[in-house]
């Protein structure tokens, strides 16, 4: 008979009343900055993440692709070099992409236990259980909480390998990267390993194409942001006031995803109390998706302590895995 599955196990680590205080407070600051910005966290209520799901297929969006077919060639090889034992998963999602991973280490013999951490406890809860009926022999062991402040608190079984896949880490800042490969490094052994997805620099047509697709989905998608602040926050945003805005930073190496006013506007956020004003041709920025070169992704993680032991690029050489291990 086939082993049962496996219980599922899920950590909430996020207090609810100090997670939803932290969000409005930075939502507050961003707001009645001299630049207006938003936290990328606002995106993902259950439309938003539709629409994500819906841009990852457009012919125009490459990175989902691409990191897919580099795991593919190469999941294998990941398995046998490290040898995990436990698996973390950092923002995790639906998992669909690691399933990949999961059958090259659970093939290989030694995985024991999956760790996939997210701050939504209902789409984390979904896919531990989806993976828990499709991988019985292995331990599910969810975490809600957030990648940038919870990794002191990564279960420690044996050898694991940290997976941070889809280029989240391009939505970091430099500063905050480094507070994050630091933290990381802090949080592993030598013993450990840490799989990188980034997107690489390219011709700026096919970057600004991915971001702002022929369909209009990406900039539906950034548009959705401000129904969330209605639905969530009572404000009173007119999404179709708003054009979406993608845009090439050739200095900083990043896309940045922007909402530009068409028309003067004022924005009442009841529950900050607060109320906004915006010019014509004003622009709220959203969300950035930085870009790497290979070096520069061997500097960022030598800087925070990691030695880069592998790196692979899909065929077209647009998105890039990387392998790597704390040096001490």
């Amino acid at each position: 008979m086939p082993d049962a599955p496996a219980a599922v196990v899920i950590d909430n680590l996020l207090d609810p009343v100090v997670h939803r205080a932290g969000l409005l407070a930075a939502l507050r600051d961003g707001l009645t900055a001299p630049q207006k910005r938003l936290a990328p966290v606002w995106f993902y209520d259950e439309e938003g993440s539709r629409l994500f799901d819906e841009i990852t297929r457009l012919p125009e969006y490459y990175p989902t692709r691409a990191e897919r077919e580099i795991l593919l060639a190469h999941a294998a090889e990941i398995a046998d070099t490290t040898r995990a034992r436990t698996l973390i998963e950092l923002g995790s999602g639906t998992s669909e992409k690691t399933r990949i991973l999961l059958d090259a280490l659970d093939g290989g013999g030694h995985l024991g236990t999956f760790v996939p951490l997210d701050v939504s406890e209902e789409t984390l809860r979904d896919a531990a259980e989806a993976l828990s009926a499709l991988y019985p022999a292995i331990s599910v062991h969810g975490i809600v909480g957030d990648f940038q402040l919870h990794l002191s608190a990564l279960p420690d079984d044996g050898a694991r390998l940290v997976a941070f896949l889809g280029s989240t880490i391009g939505n970091l800042d430099p500063g905050q990267r480094h507070r994050f490969f630091t933290d990381l490094d802090a949080a592993l052994w030598s013993t450990d390993w840490l799989l990188l997805g980034t997107d690489l620099v390219k011709d700026r047509d096919v970057l600004h194409a991915a971001y702002d697709d022929s369909a209009g989905v990406t900039a539906a998608f950034n548009r959705n942001v401000l129904h969330v602040l209605n639905h969530e926050l009572g404000a009173d945003f007119d999404p179709d006031a708003f054009e979406h805005v993608a845009r090439w930073n050739e200095e900083e190496r990043w896309i940045e995803m922007r909402l530009r006013s068409r028309h003067e506007q004022r924005v009442t956020i009841p529950e900050l109390e607060l109320e906004v004003g915006f010019e014509p041709g004003e622009e709220l920025w959203t969300e950035i998706s930085s870009k790497f070169t290979p070096e520069q992704v061997r500097e960022e993680l030598w800087a925070a302590g990691f030695v880069t032991d592998a790196t692979w690029c899909d065929g077209g050489g647009r998105f890039m895995l990387t392998l790597a291990h704390p040096y001490c």
